[in-house]
């Protein structure tokens, strides 16, 4: 059969390359193979990406197995968690762009027949996944697995209980040598944070989306198991080659419905709401903010896990994993089980080929009997959010889903944390950070940091958070993001002023300010012209050719 790579390989002119390739150590037999390329994001700083190159040994083996050759080429990657709270957070999300485009650099130059896209992190995986969309050449998806659980006075516990106590050390709940001890073993070793925070979540979701192999998401870093998915997963690479069954094949708009559907039953990352829609931009699906709106309210919460309960990606693994909850939808009618997979097959053979069902109902609850009737994330719309917001309302304390409360005005994260550490925030406030959104920030930083400090404060329970910007999957409270139109675009949110009334109704999926249209209108007219807060760099270019969060900030055609 013709191959993409016979471009680089095959006839007298490509002499010169396939000498190239002969000093890099390639045979004559493995030029002859199809060649698979191995996208692989390892550097000495992520945890999550630490053993990577230990994996890609793996990945290899199996490339070899079926009858491919593999080519290893490296991306960037950002580590959220170090990156939180100064100005590197501003390059995370924008990072997603670099690495898509990377890829494809890769891929394009170097015409590979297939790809295994290897990555364990918040960005680095639905940047990979972009990058599969654009070139839509047969491509499977590796997590490096979820980090243990570490543990702390006999607690199990995860990073974000390390922000968490930032705050409780400041309001005197716990003392420096109690910080000292959440630091040195929230996080055991390598793998990405133990919780349902985004990396896990993303990694979860390839599951649903048909893009990886069964427990993908969930067998953990340290675990045998994730070596032998990495040899089956160099192996499935190879038939996706002779099959020539391709991510656009794959990534349906059936796909992203279930990928949204098992992202609300297993209570995910609010950073869903901007990867998949970009993803699915890629792909030529139209997929926006407000079309999770139907799956919160059909699809029910079906785990309680960290920072919303007590249970982490280990427990999910042992309970069944995705394919457990992608079973208990399909059995309820609330998934497509016909799209297809990189596995093979529809997903529905594919769940009955594996035995995929629930071995444990305290982790994965069944659909009869859920922790949620509704789904972990909620879509809001309103006067000050017309293009929708996004909240993850299974970690909000019952008494906060529905709030009023007086506007306290922040234009950057700094100055939040700030005003919560200083004192200056007192119950019941709605604190509003704004022009942190794409544009504004740019680079759409995640809050960690003050959504920590007020739980550890405990006052997760008596103050929301609202903002254009985004938050880390470890967050949990009355925190609502991606508000859209953003302030730099003249969204409403940038005509809010210090005491004005909000109004937070999660359960009526509404979120407005206490103001008149005329009165909103009148005031964005007074403002103006917005100012980019960085004009140089990648940040620079980032700032002028981003789009809104409610369409994912991709770069727009």
């Amino acid at each position: 059969m013709s191959k993409r790579s016979d471009l680089m390989l095959q006839g007298a002119e490509r002499a010169p390359h396939r000498s190239l390739l002969r000093a890099d150590g390639f045979c004559d037999w493995e030029m002859e193979r199809p060649i698979i390329g191995i996208a692989n994001s390892f550097n000495e700083i992520i945890p999550g990406h630490i053993h990577l190159d230990r994996l890609v040994d793996a990945v290899k083996a199996g490339i070899y197995a079926a009858g491919g050759t593999p080519m290893v080429f490296n991306t960037i990657g950002v580590c959220d968690g170090i990156a939180m709270n100064h100005e590197g957070m501003k390059y995370s999300l924008p990072s997603r762009e670099l690495i898509a485009d990377s890829v494809e650099i890769m891929a394009m130059a170097h015409p590979f027949d297939g790809l295994v896209l290897l990555a364990s992190c918040d960005k680095i995986i639905p940047g990979m996944l972009i990058a599969a969309a654009r070139l839509n050449i047969p491509a499977i998806f590796l997590s490096g697995g979820p980090m243990l659980p570490g543990r702390v006075a006999g607690r199990e516990m995860g990073l974000d209980k390390v922000f968490e106590a930032v705050g409780a050390l400041k309001s005197g709940r716990i003392t420096s040598e109690d910080l000292h001890s959440y630091e040195c073993g929230a996080c055991p070793g390598a793998g990405s944070c133990s919780g349902m925070f985004t990396a896990n979540t993303m990694s979860n979701l390839s599951e649903a989306l048909g893009m990886s192999l069964p427990y993908n998401g969930s067998a953990p870093a340290v675990y045998s198991d994730r070596v032998h998915l990495a040899k089956e997963t160099g192996m499935k690479a190879v038939e996706l080659v002779r099959s020539n069954l391709r991510p656009r094949d794959i990534m349906t708009r059936e796909a992203f419905g279930n990928a949204i559907a098992a992202d609300m039953a297993l209570g995910g990352s609010t950073n869903t709401a901007l990867h998949l829609p970009a993803i699915a931009y890629y792909a030529d699906v139209d997929l926006t903010l407000k079309d999770f709106d139907p799956y919160t309210a059909r699809i029910p919460h079906l785990t309680s896990m960290a920072p919303a309960g007590p249970h982490h990606i280990i427990d999910l693994y042992h309970a069944g994993g995705v394919p457990a909850i992608l079973a208990e939808l399909g059995q309820a009618g609330l998934i497509d089980l016909e799209t297809r997979t990189v596995y093979g097959t529809r997903l529905g053979e594919m769940l009955e080929r594996i035995g995929a069902g629930i071995r444990d109902t305290k982790v994965i609850r069944p659909v009869k009997d859920p922790v949620h009737s509704t789904g972990g994330l909620a879509v809001l719309t309103g006067n000050l959010a017309p293009e929708g917001a996004i909240v993850k309302q299974a970690a909000v304390a019952p008494e906060m889903l529905q709030h009023r409360g007086p506007a306290r005005i922040f234009s950057s994260e700094e100055d939040a944390v700030a005003a919560i550490t200083g004192g200056r925030i007192q119950k019941g406030d709605v604190l509003v950070i704004r022009y942190e959104g794409p544009r504004g920030g740019p680079g759409m930083r995640e809050m960690l940091s003050p959504t920590s400090v007020l739980a550890g404060m405990g006052m997760d329970k008596d103050v929301a958070l609202i903002t254009d910007g985004r938050f880390s999957g470890a967050t949990r409270g009355s925190s609502i993001g991606h508000v859209s139109p953003e302030a730099a675009a003249g969204g409403p949110i940038a005509a809010v002023e210090e005491g004005d009334t909000i109004e937070i109704d999660i359960p009526g999926k509404s979120l407005r300010l206490n103001l008149s249209d005329e009165a909103i209108a009148e005031r964005l007219s007074r403002l103006p012209a917005f100012e980019p807060k960085v004009r140089h760099g990648y940040l620079g270019r980032y700032a002028r050719m981003v789009s809104s969060a409610d369409k994912g900030a991709v770069f727009e055609r």
